[in-house]
C-alpha cells in the first residue's frame, strides 16, 4: 500500500460532475474529490480486505444476535418503544441493502492486520464516489495508457453491480413506488439520486422527495407521499435513532410490520459505536479489532473516546498516553461514550511536506464485501471535510515507463 504523486486529468471537474459528482470541491477551493494522488494496493492486499470485511460482516451479525438474546438495548441507549420492531425485524428480515466498514490499515508493510474503527450500518455515504466516480477515472486512465500508473491496473469495485443485483432480488419483497428519502444536503442528494438510478437499473419504479415531505395520515394510519398516496416501501438515507427522536418515529415503530423500511430497524445496533466494546467482549483480542470498552479506558493507555451515535468524525477525543492531543466539536457531547484502543499507525507522506491519514472504506452489500473507497484526512481523525482519493491494484508488473 502506498500513496503516489499523480497528475489530476485536465477539466477533472467537468469529468466528474458528468458521472454525477457535482459536491467535488469544499468551499474553500480544497478539492473534495483529489485525483492528485492514488492509493496503490497489491492484489495480496485487497485480498486482505475483502477477507476482513466478510469476517466482520458476520462478526457483527453474531454481535446483533448477542444484543437481542441477552436484551442489552440499554447499553447502546435503544428506546424501548423501538425494541418489538428490532425484534420483528431480525426474526422476520425485512429487506437490507448496504453498508461501510471503516478501517484503519497502511498495508501488509505495516505488520499489523487491518483493525475496524466502526461500522457504518445504516446511512453510509461517498457511496458514488466509491463506486462510479474512481472507476472511471481509473478508466480513462487505462484507456489512455496513462503512464503514471502500473500496467493492467485494477480496482477493487463491484459495488455498482452488485446494488442493480441486490434490487433486483429485493424487487419482490417491495410495493411500487419505491420512495427514496433524505435532507437537504449536497452529499446526501448525490447518494440518493446514485441509488435511485441503480434500483430503476434493476427495473423497479420509484419517486424521490425529502424527509420532511413524508405526511402521516391518522385515519388511514399510514405514511403519504405529496400526492397524498400511501407509502409502503421507502429507502431512507435519515438515522434511525434521529427518526425515533421525533414523533415521526413513533408512528415508523407503530406501522413497521405495513412499511418496507431500508435499511431495516435492526441496523440501529450495528450504526451504534456500542457495537465496539460489545464484538471486543465476544472476540477478545481477535486480530481485526481494537480493544473497546464503555465508559471508562480501563488498562488502555492511548485510545479515542466516541459518543455512542457520532458521524463525520465529530465529537472525537484521542488521547496518547493518558493526554489529550486532538478533539472535535460537534452536536454529539452528550450521552454515553465508548473507549476504544488507539489503532497502529497509517500516515503517509504528501508532496507537501505534511501527513496524510488514510481510512479505508469497505462497502458490503448483501452481507458481501466488494468494494472500497480511501478517505484522507490531515489529522488521524477523518471529518466531512476529509477528501476522497482514488485507488487501484495491482500484481507484480513493473511500472508503465519506468
Amino acid at each position: 500500500m502506498n500513496r503516489i504523486r499523480i497528475a489530476p486529468r485536465q477539466n477533472w471537474q467537468r469529468k466528474v460532475e458528468a458521472d454525477g459528482l457535482t459536491y467535488h470541491t469544499l468551499d474553500d477551493g480544497t478539492p473534495y474529490w483529489d485525483e492528485s494522488a492514488v492509493y496503490l494496493f497489491t492484489a495480496a492486499e485487497i485480498d486482505t480486505l475483502e477477507a476482513a470485511g466478510n469476517t466482520l460482516q458476520e462478526m457483527c451479525l453474531t454481535a446483533a444476535k448477542h444484543i437481542i438474546e441477552r436484551k442489552l438495548y440499554a447499553e447502546l441507549h435503544i428506546p424501548e418503544a423501538a425494541i418489538p420492531a428490532i425484534e420483528w425485524a431480525w426474526e422476520n428480515e425485512p429487506p437490507a441493502l448496504y453498508g461501510r466498514f471503516d478501517i484503519s490499515w497502511a498495508g501488509a508493510q505495516s505488520g499489523h492486520p487491518p483493525k475496524l474503527l466502526e461500522y457504518n450500518a445504516d446511512t453510509p455515504t461517498a457511496l458514488l464516489e466509491a463506486s462510479v466516480i474512481q472507476w472511471k477515472w481509473l478508466e480513462e486512465l487505462r484507456e489512455n495508457h496513462n503512464t503514471q500508473i502500473y500496467k493492467n491496473p485494477d480496482q477493487f469495485n463491484s459495488i455498482h453491480e452488485k446494488l442493480i443485483a441486490k434490487w433486483k432480488d429485493l424487487n419482490p419483497y417491495l410495493s411500487e413506488p419505491l420512495y427514496f428519502a433524505g435532507l437537504d444536503v449536497p452529499e446526501d442528494q448525490l447518494t440518493l439520486v446514485y441509488l435511485r438510478d441503480t434500483a430503476q437499473q434493476a427495473g423497479l419504479e420509484t419517486l424521490q422527495m425529502y424527509m420532511g415531505e413524508i405526511g402521516w395520515n391518522d385515519s388511514l394510519q399510514s405514511f403519504m407521499d405529496p400526492a397524498e398516496e400511501q407509502m409502503f416501501s421507502i429507502f431512507k438515507l435519515y438515522p434511525w435513532e434521529a427518526m425515533l427522536a421525533e414523533e415521526f418515529g413513533q408512528h415508523a415503530v407503530a406501522t413497521y410490520q405495513a412499511v418496507r423500511w431500508i435499511e431495516p430497524i435492526w441496523k440501529l445496533l450495528l450504526s451504534n459505536k456500542g457495537l465496539l466494546p460489545i464484538l471486543w467482549d465476544l472476540y477478545p483480542h481477535h486480530e481485526l479489532l481494537l480493544e473497546a470498552h464503555f465508559d471508562v479506558p480501563r488498562a488502555m493507555n492511548s485510545y479515542v473516546k466516541k459518543p455512542l451515535l457520532s458521524r463525520e468524525g465529530a465529537n472525537i477525543t484521542l488521547f496518547r498516553d493518558h493526554a489529550k492531543v486532538l478533539e472535535t466539536d460537534g452536536p454529539y457531547g452528550g450521552g454515553r461514550f465508548v473507549f476504544q484502543e488507539l489503532a497502529p499507525p497509517s500516515v503517509f507522506p504528501a508532496v507537501t511536506g505534511d501527513s496524510r491519514y488514510p481510512t479505508l472504506g469497505l462497502w458490503m452489500v448483501d452481507q458481501e464485501c466488494c468494494g472500497l473507497g480511501v478517505r484522507e484526512s490531515a489529522s488521524p481523525i477523518t471529518t466531512n471535510l476529509s477528501s476522497f482519493v482514488p485507488h487501484y491494484f495491482r500484481a507484480a508488473d513493473p511500472p508503465i515507463g519506468r
